[in-house]
């Protein structure tokens, strides 16, 4: 059996969309209804998935960017009304928590850690995705920027997330896809493991992790080892 003693007491903070869930498919077809009504084409998977990650406004200009028709600023307002409500009728048709990720997140809990959701999904709407997913209970603190009046890569949202999780952010990993994860990570003082699989416009390994996996099967020795190297009274990782 894998040590995971040095976990123990620490806080495992984990980005949402792209990282614990692939919520591509779900946020994508939302994305080309809107576009559709509009009379424009929609975007294929692979072209809009790197646009997930900053929140649904960003997800909405960056989509009718690439469909070749920006939205003046004055429209965002009610495609982002129009965007949210027909998402949150269709957030868990597709979207399934990636490979080992209910493992991980069982393991990591059995060894001590508190786990945490620090997303730039609002609250509400991550919370809906992880009802409807089994795994709210899983976690000490779902925080999106709404709550935390700050959104990644602001170290706030970071720090403000450890705290509702009742830990220290000197004995935290932020586990996530992107450079806003990176960002809040690196400017709180937390270690970072980024995932290989996740929606970023660059790639997790040029974003310098600590530790980059490519299965959730490796988090809770990555973890381990990061914290491991972090005693309990230590000033930082």
């Amino acid at each position: 059996m894998t040590d995971l003693s040095a976990v123990s007491g620490a806080v495992i903070a984990f980005d949402l969309d792209g990282t614990l869930v692939d919520t591509a498919p779900d946020l994508i077809a939302t994305l080309n209804v809107l576009l559709q009504d509009d009379g424009l084409a929609p975007l294929p998977l692979a072209q809009a998935r790197p646009f997930i990650g900053r929140g649904a406004a960003w997800l909405i200009e960056r989509g009718f960017t690439a469909a070749g028709a920006p939205p003046a600023q004055d429209r965002l307002p009610l495609l982002f009304d129009r965007f949210i409500a027909r998402y949150r009728a269709h957030i868990a048709d597709q979207s399934r928590p990636f490979p080992g990720v209910v493992a991980a997140l069982d393991a990591l809990k059995a060894a001590g850690a508190r786990l945490a959701v620090c997303t730039n999904k609002r609250t509400d709407l991550s919370r809906a995705l992880l009802d409807a997913l089994g795994l709210t209970g899983r976690f000490d603190a779902i925080v999106g920027p709404d709550l935390a009046r700050a959104a990644k890569p602001d170290p706030l949202h970071l720090t403000a997330t450890v705290a509702l999780a009742g830990g220290d952010v000197r004995r935290t990993v932020m586990v996530g896809d992107a450079a806003t994860d990176a960002g809040a990570a690196r400017a709180a003082g937390a270690g970072l493991v980024l995932v290989s699989f996740g929606y970023t416009e660059i790639p997790a390994a040029e974003l310098a992790p600590d530790i980059l996996i490519h299965h959730f099967d490796e988090l809770p020795g990555a973890c381990q080892r990061l914290l491991g190297a972090c005693p309990p009274d230590a000033g930082g990782l």
